[in-house]
């Protein structure tokens, strides 16, 4: 068994988030072997995720303790999604009204927006309501609701009706999970019905996901593809990765 694999450890990192947010669950042996690392490589890795709070340590592996804290979530991929972010601003306009989730990616976005007039954006992000409050031409609206602390979100019966009283051009939304069959999904029910609310008064639906989510599934069936036209990665929008999303979706 190689001690250091082809596999960088915040790609392990990755791997093994993605695995415990989609099964609940992982085997240090079967990680082991598939990412090309010694048992004692994968401890660590499982070590460092219970000390982010993503995770608890059992006997022979770990188990998922739920969402990451915003905070984790924010630095987590830092480059892939500022590149999604960048991307995105195509895609805002400059008056009428959108909708942003309570993502570390879409927040990416709001804290780089720019040259809006007359711009209202309903939000269910504690800190995307921040980061856009005070903005030039920018009137944010917060959906209300139960703050979820982990995530940051606004979530439940109040959350709901708020994100249904304002008809949107665009929504602008990241997931826990991508799949092709199914659409994007999450790790927390409360914040899928959210968004699923939010879709539904829109015109038009963004997902923005970066490669590691592709091809996974969480807990919370999301907003399915029948609602959303486009999807933003970092990738290429040629990368073969995309492939299976190509007659679901347009790519960015």
């Amino acid at each position: 068994m190689s001690t250091d694999g082809s596999v960088s450890g915040e790609e392990r990192l990755d791997v093994i988030r993605t695995r415990l947010e989609v099964d609940g669950r992982v085997r240090i042996g079967t990680l082991a072997a598939e990412l090309d690392v010694s048992e004692m490589t994968i401890r660590r890795d499982l070590q460092e995720l219970e000390t982010l709070g993503c995770a608890r340590r059992v006997r022979g592996g770990a188990v998922a303790l739920g969402p990451a804290p915003f905070a984790d979530r924010h630095r987590h991929r830092a480059r892939a999604k500022a590149q999604i972010a960048a991307k995105l601003a195509g895609f805002v306009p400059s008056s009428g009204a959108i909708g942003m989730d309570a993502s570390t990616t879409v927040l990416r976005l709001a804290t780089s927006l720019a040259g809006a007039r007359d711009l209202t954006v309903l939000t269910n992000g504690l800190e995307t309501f921040n980061a856009l409050a005070g903005k030039p031409g920018v009137t944010v609206q917060s959906t209300g609701g139960q703050l979820e602390p982990r995530t940051g979100s606004l979530v439940g019966p109040l959350a709901c009706r708020g994100a249904s009283q304002l008809l949107l051009q665009r929504f602008f939304l990241s997931a826990a999970a991508v799949d092709a069959a199914i659409g994007a999904s999450e790790t927390s029910l409360e914040e899928a019905e959210v968004k699923r609310v939010i879709a539904g008064v829109s015109a038009e639906v963004v997902l923005a996901a970066d490669s590691t989510k592709l091809g996974t599934r969480a807990i919370g069936v999301g907003v399915e593809w029948e609602r959303i036209r486009i999807l933003v990665t970092e990738l290429d929008p040629a990368d073969r990765r995309l492939d299976p999303y190509r007659k679901l979706v347009h790519i960015r």
